[in-house]
Formats: C-alpha cells, sequence, structure tokens
C-alpha cells in the first residue's frame, strides 16, 4: 500500500497500468471491412458494464450478421487503450475519461497524450459513484476516510479516477490505497481487508447487492458543501440520488453524484459497421433488461463529450460529428 498525499501523486500511477496499447494510435485489429467477427471491451464481472455488454452481445447477434466478443477488463481507463490500439473495436467507457482521452488533459495516463481516434456512439445511463463501508468500521462520513484504508477500483479504471478526484475535492488526502475490482473489493470489505471502498455503475450493482445480502452496509452519502466542492473540482459530475431500498439495510435515499456510461469506438471501425450496431441496440432497447429507464435513442446524444462517430451520426440523424462543450 502506499501513502497518498497529493493528487498527482494518486494519479501518476495510471501512466503504469492500463495505457500499454496507447502508443499505437492506429491500427484496428477487429473491425475491417468483411470482417463480422467484432471485440467489445465491457469492465469488471462484479460492475454494470460486463453484465450489460452481454446483453447488447445477445441483442446484435439476434438482429444483423455481427458477433461481438464480450471481455472483462478494468474498464475506462484500460477501454480507452483497447480503443486507440484497434484491439477493441467497441468499448464501454466513462464520459469524462472519454474527454480527458480525447482532448490530452485532466488526468497524467493523457496528459499531452490525446488518443485522436477516439470517437463516441451513444450515452447509456448515469454511472452513480457509490462509496460503501461497513457498520462495523466507525466511518459515518466523508471526513472519517482520512487514515482509512481505501479500495479506490481497478488501477487505471474510471472509478480510480473518480475516487481521487472525490477524496482530494472534500480534503481527504492521507489514505492507504488499495485497487481491485468490485467483487474483489465487496470480498475485501466482508474480511475487513479494507474500511470502504468505491463502486462507479449504475445502481443496483451486483457486487454491492451481495455484500448487503450478507453484511450491514452503510453508503456515505456526498451531498451539501462536499458535493458542491466534488462538482466544483470536475463539472461533468451531476447530482444522483440512490433510492432507499435499493440494497438490503439501506432504507432511506443517499445522495452522491454520477457520470455517464457510454459507448465507444475508434475512427478506423466502418461507419456501416457502427451504424449497424447502433441501430440494432437503440431499434430494440425494449430488449434490455439493465438500466431501461435511462437507455433510449432520444437520450443517447445527452452528455456526449467527444466527436460523434459517422456511422452513429447517421444512426442518429446528426448532421456532423459532435461533442458537447465541457471544460474543466
Amino acid at each position: 500500500m502506499v501513502k497518498h498525499h497529493t493528487r498527482r501523486r494518486v494519479l501518476q500511477a495510471l501512466g503504469a497500468a492500463g495505457m500499454v496499447g496507447l502508443a499505437g494510435c492506429g491500427g484496428n485489429g477487429n473491425g475491417g471491412a468483411g470482417e463480422q467477427r467484432l471485440s467489445w471491451h465491457a469492465g469488471g464481472t462484479g460492475g454494470t458494464y460486463f453484465p450489460l455488454s452481454n446483453e447488447i452481445k445477445t441483442i446484435v447477434e439476434e438482429n444483423t450478421d455481427l458477433s461481438l466478443n464480450v471481455q472483462s477488463t478494468g474498464a475506462s481507463v484500460e477501454n480507452v487503450g483497447s480503443l486507440a490500439d484497434g484491439t477493441a473495436d467497441f468499448a464501454l467507457i466513462q464520459n469524462d475519461i472519454a474527454f480527458f482521452a480525447k482532448n490530452g488533459t485532466g488526468i497524467d495516463s493523457f496528459q499531452d497524450n490525446a488518443i485522436e481516434n477516439l470517437q463516441g456512439v451513444a450515452t447509456l445511463y448515469p454511472e452513480t459513484i457509490t462509496l460503501v463501508t461497513l457498520q462495523g468500521t466507525g466511518i459515518e462520513s466523508l471526513s472519517d476516510l482520512s487514515g482509512a484504508t481505501i479500495n479506490t477500483g481497478d488501477l487505471g479504471s474510471g472509478t480510480q479516477v473518480n475516487a481521487n478526484q472525490i477524496l482530494e475535492s472534500v480534503g481527504v488526502t492521507d489514505y492507504d490505497e488499495q485497487n481491485a475490482g468490485f467483487s474483489q473489493a465487496s470480498e475485501q470489505l466482508a474480511n475487513g481487508d479494507i474500511d470502504a471502498a468505491f463502486v462507479v455503475g449504475g445502481w443496483p450493482v451486483g457486487a454491492i447487492e451481495d455484500l448487503a445480502n450478507t453484511n450491514d452496509i452503510r453508503i456515505l452519502s456526498i451531498e451539501g458543501d462536499n458535493r458542491e466542492a466534488v462538482k466544483e473540482e470536475a463539472s461533468w459530475f451531476a447530482d444522483d440520488t440512490i433510492p432507499g431500498g435499493t440494497y438490503s439495510g439501506v432504507d432511506d435515499d443517499v445522495e452522491t453524484v454520477a457520470v455517464q456510461a457510454m459507448i465507444a469506438t475508434n475512427e478506423s471501425v466502418p461507419a456501416d459497421t457502427v451504424e449497424t450496431v447502433t441501430a440494432a441496440i437503440f431499434d430494440n432497447v425494449d430488449d434490455l433488461s439493465i438500466k431501461t429507464d435511462f437507455i433510449s435513442k432520444d437520450s443517447a446524444q445527452d452528455g456526449m463529450s467527444i466527436e460523434l462517430h459517422e456511422g452513429a451520426a447517421a444512426y442518429f440523424g446528426e448532421t456532423g460529428a459532435t461533442q458537447t462543450e465541457t471544460e474543466q
């Protein structure tokens, strides 16, 4: 474990993990013309990306001649690297990470290293920041996290980036960091190996559900002055609420913040392939069972933070590639 004191030191670790593919920002491994098998990179099996991606796989394969190979990954930052070097044709990422990558800014991994071939397809749903602990830890508020052992998500993931942004913005700079996916973080909490964990994903997150079914959990709120400080630090965070009853034993609403999940691709994937995949998904959203209150054709460009791929633009009837005016 490493002791952290500043945001820059926290984020420097990202440059060493999950970004190996960033050096080759041109090729496309699986999405060439005439090839029917596409690579789709998701996230950890305990989050929302992976099960949702497998539902999308089923829809695409039932409605097109394409097949999707869904892979579990470290999620957003790692997925950007896979899109950049062409080992992934499509991936789920956070809209803030997409903006950082496309513009070569925001975090050390992307600073002055813009991923120019990264393009957007559609936004999907709010990704809620869930900060979970157990009742027995004595942690009841964000201020109690000073000196704690915290799992901030997989090394190089969007979850880690968000966690470190939030902790610094509320003045928590002295903590021991662990890095693991949601399922392992749940096990760490249950075993007493960590004090708290950040999970970023559409509620309910399976790993938290499983934890809550066997342990008394507490979800820390991000509200009031703390929430305003978080949003001032990073404008892509939006207010969000985890409804009471989402997780066993958490009966009251919990105020927090969220980013936005989105589908991304790279510019070398053919336009007709992107349009076909996009149409399959958004013409058949009724076949999804995950985040159905949020995913729709009408809202699929809300929060789009990067240039839109021409195939997606064709499906959504956009007159040209678009990019949300998002500032740090």
